[in-house]
């Protein structure tokens, strides 16, 4: 058993090595590779790196990048956690409102810019490269939340009889909305098509009026602001209701431009900071970039206001916008889309609705009759989904989020920034990973925002970026102790000046190659330059790395390796020690030359407490046997041996019954023990003290059993407890064995008897049946004697029947 427990050991710590060895690699591969010549570039290679400033850490030989290793490895060579710079990344919130908990109806009526939606409201990260920060984002819808709406019209022909509808739209859908916020504002604006050919007839008269017949229409404009945001629904009834129907030549619209114009000229509409909707109907497709070539117009849409008296005056100049121009504007200015448009334009609108985010697409009756509940069920749809997005990242910043949504339901990834179904009242959560992959070239600070669409509210993220270590800033400029002054000293090392080489900056770049150096790099009677293992760089070798990072060369002349040593079990040093120069240092109770020898005794121990058993040495973990009787791991099998309790039977018989084949020899041959009585098996000396035990079971010579324990303390002094009384067998109850005989051969008898008459039976029964077949079977001979003649003869006479007289 120890030596099993043994081998599990020393399988574990091999194991434990070995995973360590391959973390140590893996970890400090990265680090090593990156061949650091500062604590910056060091901690920018990865976030487990760390830079050694103390300065006698490195050995002869090796470079300057050998300060920069994985953590664990630093502490390994002997770099003290003090001395180890390993700048860490943090986060700090700087503005933390509580979001709003607002009731619709109350006394107090907030201003929009003081409900809270979305928390915290200003951030600021501390960020090493590959290090990620995290942070949670809680959002909740408030009640009552201020709404904004403008109503965008086609007013081509085809519309006419959607704009009557349309003239009562402004105080029925306050009446609906009231439902919903308590401060709405209602704005009305209108678009036809740019006002040149081929989009419209310029003919006079067509300018004029660009209807047929008697049909009494305005002149043809791009897009229109009716009416301003107001909260006034009668004032959007009585200028609707003075509109007039226009016209142009072909069926796709120029309600782009409009978009686009409404989106940009906040202040001409009066956008608040609030929610912002804006429901575009129309009953026909759209132009978009590129369309105005037909026009002659090739200048691409600048996305700036160009209302004049509320009129778009540059239609003619810039060409429509682009579908990604409008998702871009809609966006920067929080505008969630409401495209109301008939059955025959549902498909093209909702394509464009995947490619613009927080937009809804409603069917539109052919004159505009639902456009209430339209508005009403697009908006419930746009409000309860949040979305997340951020601003432009700096370049090698990476961002992720993760949402933790109603109902238990998480996602990551894309769908990590948003969640669904969200009511008024809701609060959902977002946690967001930033990363930095590098720094930048500049080492500026950058920020960063974080938006749910369609809201106004953002989180501000300012990036501070670590990429130089403490120790730099402490550094000592033209220090003495590189070379005079031709370098800097920080973080324990010389960063030396232009043209200067040399760990301490001692060459300059025009001696590198000169043969004087080499000299110096060469061990005493040999002709090889750092023993091949490296480079003389300023009459100094510089060891060369190998492709696995954790074995090093070292040494004045590189003479010396951490991985030419002795192996066993094919590791190095048997994973017991470490390669030095070549050479095995053991750890504590390991020797050898490949450190395979274990100076722990435990597996020699034998299971009565003594080392291999008191007949054997332990070398290296195993028991060598003295006595030659005796052999096995603990030197405790013997072929030949009686056991402990048959050795000492018949000792203890004679002393504590005074009987047996040693009754007449005891006093003189069993008295090397002490001998203790004891009433019952249960108060002999149970396992578990200190010296070993072993528990008898014997037979005297009344073959009575005996109980008895042998064991031998610290000073070899041997002791048996033995119970008093033996247990012996109690003899036979006669009586009821013979009773048991004879009932057993009267039972038996009968048995015997009642299966002869069964057997009887079954003959007599057999050989019956056996008789009644043959006797059914039985046939009587009744053929006639073959000698036997009738008296009867028979004659016939022959004139019989004749006629007389013939």
């Amino acid at each position: 058993m120890a030596e099993t427990n043994f081998k599990l050991l020393t399988c574990a710590g091999i194991l434990c090595c070995l995973i360590w060895n391959g973390f140590a690699q893996q970890g400090g591969s990265d680090c090593i590779k990156a061949n650091a010549k500062s604590c910056g570039e060091c901690i920018q290679a990865g976030p487990n790196c760390g830079w050694c400033k103390k300065t006698d850490f490195l050995q002869e030989g090796e470079p300057t990048s050998a300060r920069c290793d994985d953590l664990a490895a630093l502490k390994s060579k002997g770099c003290p956690m003090e001395d180890i710079e390993n700048p860490r990344g943090s986060k700090q919130v700087l503005e933390n409102r509580e979001v709003t908990n607002r009731k619709k109806g109350a006394a107090e009526k907030l201003r929009p810019e003081a409900i809270t939606q979305i928390q915290p409201q200003k951030l600021s990260l501390h960020l090493r490269v590959g290090e990620p920060q995290t942070f949670s984002l809680k959002f909740k819808r408030a009640e009552d939340y201020p709404i904004d709406l403008y109503y965008l019209m086609d007013l081509s022909y085809s519309m006419k009889d959607d704009l009557e509808n349309v003239k009562s739209l402004g105080t029925a859908l306050m009446l609906e909305m009231e439902k919903i916020t308590s401060d709405f504002r209602i704005g009305f604006g209108s678009f036809v098509e740019k006002t040149v050919m081929p989009y419209i007839s310029t003919t006079p008269a067509k300018l004029r009026n660009p209807c047929t017949g008697d049909q009494n229409c305005t002149s043809p404009f791009s897009y229109k602001n009716v009416l301003s945001l107001t909260s006034e629904g009668n004032k959007f009834n009585e200028l609707v209701g003075k509109q007039h129907i226009s016209g142009n030549l072909d069926s796709p619209e120029g309600g782009f431009d409009a978009i686009m114009q409404v989106a940009v000229c906040g202040e001409q509409i009066g956008w608040r900071n609030v929610t912002r909707l804006l429901v575009f109907s129309t009953d026909a497709g759209f132009h978009f970039a590129g369309d105005g070539k037909l026009g002659g117009i090739v200048l691409p849409n600048d996305g700036k206001c160009h209302l004049e008296n509320n009129v778009y005056t540059m239609s003619h100049y810039y060409d429509y916008p682009s579908i990604a121009h409008l998702v871009q504007k809609l966006s920067e200015n929080n505008i969630q889309t409401i495209f109301a448009v008939t059955e025959e334009f549902q498909a093209v609108y909702k394509e464009l609705k995947n490619l613009i985010p927080k937009s809804a697409v409603g069917t539109l009756s052919s004159n505009s009759s639902n456009v209430i509940q339209l508005i009403i069920d697009a908006y419930n749809s746009l409000s309860s989904e949040v979305i997340l997005e951020n601003t432009k990242l700096p370049k090698g910043v990476t961002i992720s989020y993760k949402s933790f949504c109603k109902n238990g339901v998480n996602d990551t990834q894309e769908d990590g920034r948003k969640c669904s179904n969200i009511s008024i009242g809701d609060e959902v959560r977002f946690e967001i990973n930033i990363t930095a992959n590098e720094c930048p070239k500049k080492e500026q600070n950058e920020t960063i925002k974080i938006k749910p669409l369609g809201f106004t509210e953002e989180v501000e993220i300012n990036l501070q970026f670590i990429c130089e270590c403490q120790c730099q800033s402490e550094g000592e400029p033209n220090s003495p102790a590189c070379h005079a002054g031709n370098g800097t000293f920080e973080c324990g090392a010389c960063r030396c000046n232009e043209g200067r080489i040399g760990r301490l900056c001692e060459c300059s770049t025009d001696e590198v190659n000169s043969e004087d150096m080499d000299a110096y790099c060469r061990r005493e009677n040999s002709t090889e330059i750092c023993s091949n293992n490296g480079e003389c760089i300023c009459g100094q070798c510089v060891c060369k790395k190998r492709e696995n990072t954790n074995e090093v060369y070292s040494g004045k002349y590189c003479e010396c390796d951490n991985f030419n040593c002795d192996r066993s079990n094919g590791l190095i040093c048997g994973g017991n020690g470490i390669c030095k120069c070549r050479v095995c240092e053991c750890f504590p109770n390991f020797t050898g030359s490949a450190c395979d020898c274990s100076l722990d005794t435990t597996p020699c121990m034998a299971s009565n407490g003594q080392i291999c058993n008191g007949r054997g040495t332990c070398e290296c973990g195993t028991c060598n046997c003295t006595d030659p009787k005796f052999q096995g791991p603990t030197c405790e099998m013997c072929q030949t041996c009686l056991g402990v309790c048959a050795e000492h039977k018949d000792c203890v018989q004679c002393r504590a019954f005074e009987k047996g084949e040693k009754k007449e020899t005891c006093s003189q041959e069993c008295m090397h023990f002490n001998m203790t009585r004891v009433e019952s098996r249960d108060k002999l000396p149970q396992p578990g003290q200190p010296d070993p035990l072993s528990h008898c079971k014997e037979k005297d010579v009344d073959d009575c059993w005996f109980y008895f324990t042998y064991s031998v303390n610290s000073n070899g002094e041997a002791n048996v407890h033995v119970v008093e009384t033996p247990e012996c067998p109690s003899g036979p109850d006669i009586i009821p064995i013979v009773a048991g005989v004879v009932a057993g051969i009267v039972l038996i008898g009968l048995a015997l008897l009642l299966i002869w008459k069964l057997l009887m039976i079954i003959h007599d029964r057999r050989e019956f049946a056996k008789f009644e077949k043959e006797k059914m079977n039985a046939k009587w001979d009744t053929q006639e004697n073959p000698i036997y003649k009738s008296p009867i003869n028979n004659f016939k006479n022959p004139n019989y029947g004749r006629k007389a007289g013939l």
